[in-house]
């Protein structure tokens, strides 16, 4: 064995010999448990980031751990290639998004390669290739026969500049996300799923999701958003026109005081038309964002229709508003604005100077208060000002009120969700072309061959989609009619909401998926990914999983059955303030100064050594110049080294700060286990044969153990216990990569000096590889080959903690002198009370506190301290 630790070498080494041995090829076993363990597929953007890096060891562990269990482990890999990035660096580079794609796959396949992760390469997916999206595209066309995919006009966000939909949350300030161009509404017609259908059993079947973290959860219960209120119609006076409204809270209804519509609401619209005070107010809504969150804390704006609409029991005539809190998108586009009960009624109704109605008070019992001159009383409570119903709870209110309503025809109860049909089309080219034709005498049907194939010979020289003016792809027949092409592609999101399935069979080209090895591999056993995803990708990850079920292709309800999600990780940013913005630097063009606690106090440009200005820990981006190279780190010290590091820095679910001396840190403790097996196997040359172990019993040696031996053997078996137990069932990769630590600076303080004592180092350091073995896998299968073994690690068991190496002879006890703890001492089990405290006495450290005193009291509590009062 060579006496200094060489990553380099060593992890192409072994990464020849895992090739080679085609390891980690998974295949069907009937006679092993499955696990499949997954993480979120990349976008290929050009090259990895450490939040890859952390992601993927993450799921490399588990998968290696497995493995070692017995398990027949499945670990795949692909690509998330579709999405407008491609298109924007095609338009930038004049290029083809096909060969950036490509590139970038390429260079980043090679990087997740160096990185030694244990992924089956022969099943892995590209999500724009055409072998992929057929089935995508087959499969969309089975929810058409069905009526659970739809196209209908539909008003989106729509960018002039990208010539695109941009969802509510992609608007900011009015403005693009992207390019900070003024967005306007814009009706255009869509491709829709029903994800509607399946809003119940999303909702409820989240209780059988008993491996998803209780954040992930909520996030899709609020996302979801059931509840039970009544559907109502307010007639339009002067017309026979009705505004439909719902609402959770019908025992505040005889509070209305005001409706307020959406700006793009059809009433709205027609009263603009002869109020050019409107129209402007609806052209300024236009172009605000719709964006819940924005809304949320908007300044509230509103202006009078000029129509009233009639309330459905008092008959009173309220005011009908068209307000920018409105969305069309959600419900009628009409709300009944309750401000005595609302506080953002309330606030609207203060602005406006519009009646406020007291129509609940608080509950005799009740320490609630209700001023309105203050602000709405939201509570529920008893009615009052509300005719018959007076009298009433809010609960009782909730039943007759919707009973008075369904007696008069005007309303009716309803449970209503938040949730809306997923829209899945984009005006972009860059996609998986819909596979929609649309026929010269207007009749829409589906293609009838696939894949309907993108071309991808076109260079884009705009934000226009090429496929507008590519006249071979629009012109196509079905069934002998002429027609044109859909030029929509699918939302991303399709191809990402099925890929983990298509891993299960990915060359199957008879079918979307082989129900034989799909139904043997799924559901994903442990899903890995960023909490950023826990709403839009894993709420259509569920969906598509249940159509995929209802189509029979699948047996099992749910996609996965356990969640991790990583947190981020985080380095330092340095800028200088420059025309008035941030101009931010990268660490390498940086010279630091640190505090003694570590901590960067002042940094300075290398080239010029002016000042830069610390922002701070923030997400490694490349905006912020802050990332770091997995690459750089690779070529430094190893793959082994990057992967301990981000294991090691924090637990999975936390944010890691990314410190280089945390790196330089990781990398010397590695150096560290190789000398310790360097050490043992020069040590013991000067035996006749190198001792292997008869089992991990030692029933091979004679005679009995020495307290340092068997203290070694307890810290060995301690160690497999809590090493497991932080892997298995807490995912504390950390603390299980410290106890293992703690292992190695016992092993490096037992003198080894006889063949026993050789038989016991080489178990806790064979213990220590194999222990490592899932996080740090290329110096682990070096050093056990060097321990003389022919198999490789990857084949190796995980190591089964001994129950009779915990059984010791000695324990330790605490010994205080008048209450302080001035000693620790290790006496036998077997020892008497008497001589447990003669011990105690004669500890040197002790009679330093008890000299010249009367010791007037010794007391002992067996097996935990001895308290000697002196006076």
């Amino acid at each position: 064995m060579q006496e200094q630790y060489n990553p380099r070498e060593i992890e192409q080494k072994t990464q020849d010999f895992w090739h080679k041995n085609q390891v980690f090829k998974a295949v069907q076993d009937a006679s092993k448990e499955k696990y499949y363990c997954l993480s979120m597929l990349p976008y290929p953007s050009g090259r990895l980031h450490m939040g890859h890096v952390r992601n993927y060891t993450i799921g490399d562990v588990i998968s290696r751990f497995k493995r070692m269990q017995g398990f027949n482990v499945l670990q795949p890999m692909g690509w998330d290639a579709f999405g407008l990035p491609a298109e924007n660096a095609a338009i930038k580079n004049k290029a083809q998004p096909a060969d950036w794609t490509r590139q970038n796959i390429a260079y980043m396949k090679k990087q997740l390669q160096s990185l030694g992760f244990a992924y089956d390469w022969d099943r892995e997916v590209t999500t724009c290739e055409p072998e992929y999206y057929r089935w995508e595209q087959w499969f969309f066309t089975t929810l058409v026969e069905k009526g659970l995919a739809y196209k209908k006009q539909s008003q989106v966000n729509w960018c002039p500049n990208d010539e695109t939909v941009l969802a509510n949350e992609q608007v900011h300030d009015g403005c693009c996300w992207r390019c900070d161009t003024p967005v306007v509404k814009k009706d255009i017609e869509q491709w829709f799923i029903r994800i509607t259908e399946y809003a119940e059993e999303l909702l409820s079947s989240i209780d059988d999701l008993e491996g998803w973290p209780d954040s992930v959860k909520t996030m899709q219960r609020n996302w979801i958003g059931r509840s039970e209120g009544v559907n109502m119609d307010f007639k339009v006076d002067g017309s026979d026109e009705t505004v439909s409204i719902y609402t959770t809270r019908p025992d505040t209804l005889m509070g209305a005081t005001y409706l307020a519509v959406a700006a793009q609401h059809p009433l709205a619209v027609q009263a603009s038309e002869s109020n050019n005070e409107l129209k402007a107010f609806i052209t300024e809504c236009n172009r605000s964002s719709t964006a819940e969150a924005d809304i949320a804390t908007m300044d509230k704006k509103g202006m009078p229709t000029g129509r009233e609409a009639i309330h459905p029991i008092s008959g009173e005539k309220i005011d009908i508003y068209a307000a920018n809190f409105v969305l069309m998108d959600y419900g009628s586009g009409a709300v009944m604005a309750v401000p005595g009960h609302d506080q953002r009624d309330w606030e609207f109704a203060n602005k406006y100077g519009i009646a406020i109605k007291q129509v609940i008070e608080p509950n005799v019992d009740s320490e609630e208060s209700c001023d309105l001159t203050q602000q709405a009383f939201t509570e529920k409570g008893r009615l009052i000002n509300s005719g018959e119903f007076d009298g009433l709870s809010s609960e009782q209110a909730f039943d007759a009120i919707c009973q008075w309503l369904e007696d008069k025809g005007v309303g009716s109860k309803q449970i209503n969700y938040r949730l809306r049909d997923w829209g899945v089309s984009r005006q972009r080219y860059w996609g998986a072309p819909i596979p929609m034709v649309k026929l010269d005498d207007g009749e829409m049907v589906t293609a009838k061959e696939f894949p309907v194939e993108l071309p991808t010979d076109l260079v884009m020289q705009g934000a226009n989609s090429p496929l507008l003016d590519h006249q071979s792809f629009l012109n196509t027949e079905v069934d002998g009619k002429a027609g044109r092409r859909e030029t929509d592609t699918f939302d991303t999101f399709m191809e990402s909401s099925w890929y983990y399935a298509r891993y299960t069979s990915p060359h199957c080209d008879t079918a979307m998926l082989d129900s034989n090895e799909a139904n043997y591999w799924l559901p994903v056993d442990q899903y890995i990914g960023g909490i950023e995803h826990a709403t839009m990708h894993l709420l259509y990850f569920r969906f598509f999983h249940k159509l995929m079920r209802d189509a029979g292709l699948v047996n099992s309800d749910e996609p996965a059955k356990r969640l991790l999600t990583q947190g981020m990780v985080l380095s330092e940013t340095f800028y200088r303030m420059e025309n008035g913005a941030k101009n931010y630097y990268s660490p390498e063009e940086v010279t630091i100064e640190k505090d003694e606690k570590g901590k960067v106090i002042k940094a300075t440009l290398k080239d010029s050594g002016e000042p830069v200005e610390l922002g701070g820990m923030e997400k490694m981006s490349k905006s912020k110049m802050n990332g770091v190279d997995p690459q750089n780190l690779i070529d430094l010290y190893g793959a082994d080294t990057a992967r301990l590091y981000t294991m090691f820095a924090a637990p999975p679910e936390q944010s890691l700060e990314w410190r280089e001396d945390g790196v330089q840190g990781a990398f010397k403790f590695l150096k560290r286990v190789w000398k310790l097996v360097h050490d043992h196997l020069e040590e013991s040359q000067h035996l006749e044969e190198s001792p292997e172990l008869a089992g991990v019993t030692l029933s091979s040696i004679d005679g009995e153990l020495t307290s340092e031996q068997k203290a070694l053997r307890f810290k060995t078996h301690e160690t497999i216990k809590k090493v497991t137990d932080d892997i298995e069932r807490r995912y504390t990769f950390n603390t299980a990569i410290a106890a293992v630590m703690e292992l190695c600076n016992t092993i490096g303080r037992f003198k080894q000096s006889s063949e026993v004592d050789a038989v016991i180092v080489r178990e806790a350091l064979e213990t220590v590889v194999r222990l490592l073995s899932p996080i740090t896998p290329h110096i682990c299968h070096e050093l056990w080959q060097s321990l003389g073994h022919q198999e490789s690690v990857i084949d190796v068991s995980w190591p089964v903690m001994d129950e009779s190496a915990l059984e010791q002879d000695e324990m330790e006890m605490v010994v205080q002198v008048n209450g302080k703890l001035r000693a620790k001492i290790s006496v036998s089990k077997s020892m008497t009370k008497e001589a447990i405290e003669s011990v105690a006495l004669n500890d040197e450290n002790v009679q330093r506190f008890t000299a010249d005193k009367t010791v007037r009291k010794v007391i002992v509590v067996p097996g935990k301290l001895v308290n000697i009062v002196v006076a």
